[in-house]
């Protein structure tokens, strides 16, 4: 089957920064709706019109992917609207309840970097915003997309917005 949008492609990959540290290794086929939110754009421009088997070495810049760092979103919050237990890598949906910074983007993933005594330091960038990246990819498998995958827009969870949550220094699979 030829790749076409939309249609669940199956893919294994390498994920590496610019100067060739692994990010992330997908070493067994994981399904990606391609034509829904799984998937970067220049990953689905590369893939349309392939077929199983079609392996491709990406090299994507930041606005290709993540999209540049911003400074803006790095801000401090005072240590007591946190729960006790707060601690470095925590993530918060949207800027934490109490929050005293104006304008922060409601629809973010905040991670808690440091923790101090009288403040807590939140970013809104995703993990890899600002780098640069490599991306090998394998093609494994091709099928039509169901009704339901098309309406959700997604296979599943996608790991794109996964490496959201990864734990530092950590791969995700």
């Amino acid at each position: 089957m030829i790749i076409s949008s939309p249609c669940v492609v199956s893919l294994m990959w390498r994920l590496e920064d610019a100067q060739g540290q692994l990010i992330d290794e997908l070493t067994q086929p994981m399904e990606f709706l391609l034509g829904g939110e799984d998937l970067l754009p220049k990953v689905e421009e590369t893939l349309l019109g392939q077929s199983e088997g079609f392996e491709a070495n990406l090299y994507l810049e930041p606005e290709q992917a993540f999209g540049d760092y911003d400074a803006e979103l790095v801000f401090f919050e005072t240590r007591d609207i946190f729960p006790p237990e707060v601690s470095e890598g925590m993530q918060f949906e949207g800027p934490p309840e109490g929050s005293t910074t104006p304008d922060l983007p409601q629809d973010a993933i905040y991670t808690v970097t440091e923790v101090y005594e009288t403040h807590v330091v939140l970013d809104g960038n995703h993990p890899l915003a600002g780098l640069a990246l490599r991306l090998a990819l394998k093609v494994c498998d091709v099928r039509p997309a169901t009704e339901e995958e098309v309406e959700q827009g997604s296979v599943a969870d996608s790991p794109f917005s996964l490496m959201q949550s990864a734990p530092p220094d950590e791969t995700l699979h």
